[in-house]
């Protein structure tokens, strides 16, 4: 099987730069899941609102972020924000299907890069990577009904909702569907 995850690319934007992700930004990620009671609700990482976001101890969340620095099996780039050169997330190509040339996409946005474009821009570039560069037919992702926001921001990139898994993720009692999107080369 081959790849089209290595070499890890950077990608330049006006907003934001996306550059292979390293060990060491696991220390930020980890900061900015833990400040932010939203991300792990949005990305149907928890089941309650007062569960523990992160139940890994930063030295596993260090050796993980360094082996997805290097995997031929996705690519993980850091969401930098040009104005301030911090690292407010990342993005992810992933669950690569040869045979018919897709992947899956996620992204997680901290706080200090939200309602300013930077998302929008940073999905944009990957998106247009994986779709021209990498020669991908397809790439898909899948919302909760509870992320409006996330949904805009894809569906303003190109995605197109297909489908919803109704009632498929228990958050603090209540059942909430999942919309899933996709954006063809074409």
């Amino acid at each position: 099987m081959t790849t089209p995850f290595l070499p890890k690319p950077t990608l330049v934007g006006e907003l934001v730069t996306l550059r292979p992700i390293q060990a060491e930004d696991a220390d930020t990620i980890d900061r900015i899941i833990r400040d932010d009671d939203e991300i792990a609700r949005l990305t149907g990482a928890v089941h309650s609102s007062d569960a523990d976001p992160l139940d890994l101890p930063i030295e596993r969340l260090r050796q993980i972020y360094g082996e997805w620095a290097v995997a031929d099996d996705r690519l993980v780039l850091g969401v930098v924000d040009n104005t301030s050169g911090a690292l407010v997330g990342e993005v992810v190509l992933n669950d690569w299907d040869e045979g018919n040339r897709s992947c899956g996409f996620r992204t997680l946005i901290g706080t200090a890069g939200r309602g300013r474009g930077l998302g929008t821009e940073a999905t944009r570039l990957v998106v247009q990577h994986g779709l021209t560069t990498m020669g991908m037919h397809r790439i898909s992702l899948e919302v909760y009904d509870f992320n409006p926001r996330a949904r805009h921001v894809y569906e303003k990139v190109g995605f197109v909702h297909e489908g919803t898994g109704r009632e498929a993720l228990l958050f603090d009692g209540e059942w909430i569907d999942v919309h899933y999107m996709g954006i063809l080369a074409s």
